[in-house]
C-alpha cells in the first residue's frame, strides 16, 4: 500500500496541469485491490476543500468525487465509516469538513459538537456557541 496525497488526487481528477496529470493518473492506473493507494482522512477533507476554493467545484459535485472515491476498491480511505458519514450529512447540508469533525466527535464519544459557524449549527449535527 502506498499513501496518496493530496495533490496527487487532485491532478488526477482535475487533469490541469498535463505532466502532474499524466503521471498521477498513471500512479492510480497501477492501484490494485491487493496493492491500494491509501488517503488519510485529512487528505481526504483537503480534496474536498481544493475543489471547493481552488477550482470553485459546486459542494454537491465535490461529495459526488470523494463518494467515487471512497467507493473504489483499489484505494483505502481512513476512517472510511467516518467519511461515509460526512457525505450522507453533506447531502443534508452540511459542508464536508464541518461534518468529518461533527462525525469525529460523535465517534470519540462526544455529546454534540459546539461551534460559531450558525450554518453548521442549523443542521443539528453542532450546536450553535452563544456568547
Amino acid at each position: 500500500m502506498i499513501g496518496l496525497d493530496t495533490n496527487v488526487v487532485i491532478r488526477h481528477l482535475v487533469q490541469d496541469d498535463q505532466d502532474q496529470s499524466q503521471a498521477a493518473s498513471a500512479l492510480m492506473d497501477t492501484l490494485t485491490e491487493t496493492e491500494p493507494g491509501y488517503l488519510s482522512v485529512i487528505a481526504v477533507v483537503e480534496v474536498y476543500w481544493v475543489l471547493r476554493r481552488a477550482y470553485r467545484i459546486s459542494a454537491e459535485r465535490c461529495v459526488e468525487l470523494l463518494s467515487n472515491l471512497v467507493d473504489t476498491r483499489e484505494l483505502r480511505i481512513d476512517q472510511e465509516s467516518v467519511v461515509r458519514a460526512a457525505l450522507d450529512a453533506s447531502d443534508d447540508g452540511l459542508e464536508f469538513p464541518d461534518a468529518v469533525i461533527a462525525e469525529l466527535g460523535h465517534t470519540a464519544g462526544c455529546h454534540y459538537t459546539m461551534t460559531f459557524d450558525r450554518p453548521a449549527a442549523r443542521t443539528g449535527r453542532m450546536r450553535l456557541m452563544t456568547f
